[in-house]
């Protein structure tokens, strides 16, 4: 749903009890998109998903360290200006 930030102003009850019902609201600002509304959800009801990339490295057992790993990838590079 997209409405104008003077519609926000007008009807801010009902626009907000759309979001919080799961839906987007957009508001623009003279035809541009300024805001977004979207529905709150409580970390407490919602399951945490670990990302993979996190602790990408943990697993090589070739590094000794990252730090070591990415020094040993800049070595030879000049930034001389």
């Amino acid at each position: 749903m997209e409405v104008t930030a003077k519609e926000l102003r007008g009807k801010l009850g009902q626009i907000v009890a759309y979001a919080a019902h799961g839906s987007e609201v957009v508001v623009t600002m003279r035809g541009k998109k300024v805001a977004r509304l979207i529905p709150y959800v409580s970390l407490q009801n919602q399951e945490i998903v670990k990302d993979n990339i996190f602790g990408m490295w943990k697993d090589r057992q070739d590094l000794e360290t990252v730090k070591v790993y990415a020094r040993s990838l800049r070595k030879g590079r000049r930034f001389d200006r």
